[in-house]
Order: structure tokens, then C-alpha cells, then sequence
């Protein structure tokens, strides 16, 4: 049986994409805002490069912003040197929804010297995984990635609206977990599932969410940059599925006025060499190191916002009563707070971070969270007590807009140290180029109200 990624050991790339008859590879590059950015290759041109170290881009692209611009003064080298790419044969696939066969393949970025680029978003995440490797420790993610289906909109004015299914008619009222409310986009699901099978995509469970046509689909836990890798495709595989069904697929955070924001929780937990879960140690419940681990997520992840958060519409979401928190309280099986621990069998203790966005770079927001709770393990904080009750009685504890999670970042030293301060520097020179574009636009909202009544 052909297997849609290369197995180590077995197939070598170039067998790989003969065997399947692969005519191009799209080499993809993650960028800041988590957008691929790259270049399309022949196959005998892509296997050469591969030889030659022939593949390269500007080191620039990661700064360039959201809506494509770059900072006015450039955090990356002066120059805008080349970075040399290098493929990671494990994250090789089929693109499915290609007529031709297709692969696409993820790179990390080089410098001349062999040095990875540190501003790489998945340089940043794998750089906080060898923290954890170095003191023996394993950290497990599981990521729950919540996004709307719309109807198409060619006008950004106008607001979205909720697409038609089956049925001929759109979804009004709110389906939390409706079954039939799923059916409604059947043939849009079956694709996305046989696209995930396609390209070895873990992901486990869907179902739908409090908004209207917003779903979520669930992952397998796993290794965090195999997670991100996955979770990265999955945007990307969506996207274009709710595209060949004429409707929009969006991972905003707050897409619409009247509805739930979209959010994306990390379930995270640290295992040792022997597999073990070291949240519960023998057995025994509430170690230290999942403590701290709390202890840490609490005192950084504030700070970190700016990554789990990343742009001006992120903050929309994170208001009192719909479905996300204000504050970085802890509780057990409690939906209000920041940081929730759901009842489970003693080996399967976690945390879920609930606080990231559907829109955050998934490298970039399993880096921060797992940075802020290696932290605590590190310098042993204790977190303040679990409260029963609701999280939304509790004060705002979160930056409530961008410019506030950049400051706290810019402040966060022990961020910076951690996660590189290079991919720092260029983490805020990138949002606050985005936060002066966005000062630049007058709302509708500002024509409605102030027009002609100030």
C-alpha cells in the first residue's frame, strides 16, 4: 500500500514522489502570521534543490504583516539576506485537492553558516520543545481548533452572514452540539475528513460549537511541532474544501458582532523519558510539576498574549459570558476561566490553556503556551487557588486590545530569553505595523454614529 507521507527509513523522498507520479511540491514557509508563503517547484527541480541547497528566500518575509507590508524600520538583517531552505521529509504529503498530483512539503530556514533563522515561527516552537528535552521532559499537546462557515463576501463593509445548507435555508438560532445542524454541511465534511485521511491529518472528533455554522474540530494529542504542522494544513485544507462549495471557512476570532468568537485550546501535559505523565506521578494527583506549571501560565501568559492573541480582532472575543475568559483564574471542569483541568483518568491530567484565538499562528501559540508553563516548572511558581464558580465574576485580568499585549510582551524579558530575542524584536515590530495600518481605516461604525451627530 502507498502511504501519503514518507516513512523514515523506508521510502526515500525521491521515491516517494516517483512512486506517486508527483508533477510539483509547493515548498511551504510559515510565516508570522502563520500565512505559507514559498515557492512552487517541478518535481525534478524540487529534488534538486534538495542536492544543490538551491532553495531560498528573503529573510524579510518573516516581517512582512498581515496585510503584506513590513515594519518602517526592519528588525531583520539590514540587508535582506537570503535564508536556505530545508525540506522536513516527515511533513511531505499529497495536496488532495489537486487535479495533477501534487505534494507539499514544510521547510525550515538556514542561515550561510547552518544556523536556523530565529525568527522562523517553527524555529520558535522547536527551540521551546529542546528546553523541555534537555531537562527530560515531554510535552504533549492536543489543540481544538473552533472556525465559521460564511457565505461568500466580496464586500468587507458588509457583514458575514451564515451560509446555506442543505436545506435551502440558513442556520438562525444557535446548535450547540446539533447533530442535524452538521448534517446541514455533510458533503462539505466527508471531503474535509477524506482530505485529513489523505495527508495523515489526526484529527479525531467534530461537532458544533454556540455560534451559528461555527464548528470545532478536535486533534489527537501528540508532539507540539507535528501538532502545529497538522493544524497548519488543516487552515489551509479547509479553506480550500469550503471554497469547492462555494461558501468561506474563517478562523477569526471574532467574525461576527452577535456571535461566540472562535477559539483555539491547548490541552498540554508533560510527560518523562519513560512516557510517563508527570502531573500525576505514581499515581498521586496535583504534582508540583503541574503546579507550577499552572503557577507559570498564570504569571506569563498575559504577557504572551501578543501570540495567542495576535491581531486587533483577537481581543473582540475575549468578553464576559460567551464562551471565553477574562482572566487567568484556574478551576477544574469549568468552561469560565482561563485555564481549565478536565476530569480524567489520573494519566491523562492536563491543562487546557483556553485563552488562544482560531486566528493565532499554531507554532507561535503552542511556543507561548508551552513556554509559560515550562517557566513556572523552572522557577517553581505556585499558582493561586482553583475557585468553583463562574470565571466571569472574577476581574479582567487579560490586555483587553493589542497595543496592551505588545507593551506586556516588550516588557516580558524572560519571554524574550526563552523564545529568542530576535524573533522578539521582529514579533513586535510586526504587530505594531499592524496596529498603525488598522488606526488608519474608519469604521462603518464611525460613519453610522458620528457623521452627522458630533
Amino acid at each position: 500500500m502507498k502511504t501519503n507521507t514518507p516513512e523514515a527509513g523506508t521510502d526515500t523522498l525521491e521515491a516517494w514522489l516517483h512512486g506517486r507520479g508527483i508533477n510539483e511540491v509547493e515548498c511551504l514557509v510559515p510565516d508570522m502570521s502563520g500565512i505559507p508563503r514559498g515557492k512552487i517547484l517541478p518535481a525534478s527541480r524540487f529534488l534538486a534543490s534538495q542536492r544543490e541547497r538551491g532553495l531560498r528566500l528573503p529573510e524579510s518575509i518573516f516581517v512582512q504583516t498581515v496585510t503584506g507590508d513590513y515594519p518602517e524600520e526592519d528588525p531583520s538583517d539590514e540587508a535582506n539576506i537570503d535564508v536556505y531552505l530545508r525540506a522536513d521529509p516527515e511533513t511531505t504529503r499529497i495536496v488532495p485537492w489537486y487535479e495533477e498530483p501534487t505534494a507539499h512539503v514544510i521547510y525550515d530556514c538556514f542561515y550561510s553558516d547552518g544556523q536556523p533563522v530565529e525568527m522562523a515561527p517553527r524555529q520558535v516552537l522547536r527551540r521551546v520543545v529542546e528546553l523541555y528535552a534537555a531537562r527530560g521532559w515531554e510535552p504533549v499537546v492536543a489543540p481544538e481548533l473552533e472556525f465559521f462557515l460564511v457565505k461568500m463576501n466580496n464586500d468587507p463593509d458588509y457583514p458575514l452572514e451564515p451560509p446555506i445548507g442543505r436545506s435551502g435555508r440558513p442556520e438562525i438560532g444557535r446548535q450547540s452540539y446539533g447533530i442535524d445542524a452538521v448534517n446541514e454541511f455533510d458533503p462539505l465534511f466527508e471531503e474535509v475528513y477524506n482530505f485529513c485521511e489523505q495527508q495523515n491529518l489526526t484529527v479525531e472528533t467534530l461537532h458544533h460549537e454556540a455560534g451559528a455554522a461555527q464548528m470545532e474540530i478536535n486533534f489527537n494529542h501528540g508532539a507540539p511541532l507535528s501538532l502545529a504542522d497538522q493544524v497548519f494544513l488543516f487552515k489551509r485544507t479547509l479553506r480550500q474544501v469550503a471554497l469547492r462549495h462555494k461558501v468561506y471557512a474563517t478562523f477569526m476570532a471574532k467574525p461576527m458582532e452577535k456571535e461566540p468568537g472562535s477559539a483555539m485550546h491547548i490541552h498540554q501535559n508533560v510527560n518523562g523519558k519513560d512516557g510517563s505523565n508527570l502531573f500525576t506521578p505514581n499515581g498521586t494527583r496535583d504534582s508540583d510539576l503541574f503546579l507550577w506549571h499552572i503557577g507559570g501560565l498564570q504569571k506569563y501568559l498575559p504577557a504572551a498574549m501578543v501570540l495567542i492573541a495576535p491581531n486587533v480582532n483577537s481581543y473582540r472575543r475575549l468578553v464576559p459570558d460567551f464562551d471565553a475568559p477574562i482572566n487567568m483564574r484556574w478551576a477544574r471542569d469549568n468552561r469560565t476561566v482561563g485555564l481549565r483541568v478536565p476530569f480524567s483518568q489520573l494519566e491523562a491530567t492536563r491543562v487546557e490553556n483556553r485563552v488562544g484565538g482560531a486566528d493565532a499562528n499554531p507554532y507561535l501559540a503552542l511556543a507561548a503556551s508551552l513556554a509559560c508553563g515550562y517557566l513556572g516548572m523552572v522557577e517553581k511558581i505556585d499558582p493561586v487557588k482553583p475557585i468553583t464558580g463562574s470565571g466571569y465574576d472574577r476581574a479582567h485580568g487579560l490586555p483587553r486590545h493589542l497595543p496592551g499585549a505588545i507593551a506586556k510582551f516588550a516588557a516580558a524579558r524572560a519571554l524574550h530569553d526563552l523564545l529568542g530575542e530576535k524573533f522578539a524584536k521582529a514579533l513586535i515590530a510586526v504587530k505594531e505595523a499592524e496596529w498603525n495600518a488598522y488606526q488608519r481605516v474608519v469604521s462603518s461604525w464611525e460613519r453610522e454614529y458620528l457623521l452627522l451627530n458630533v
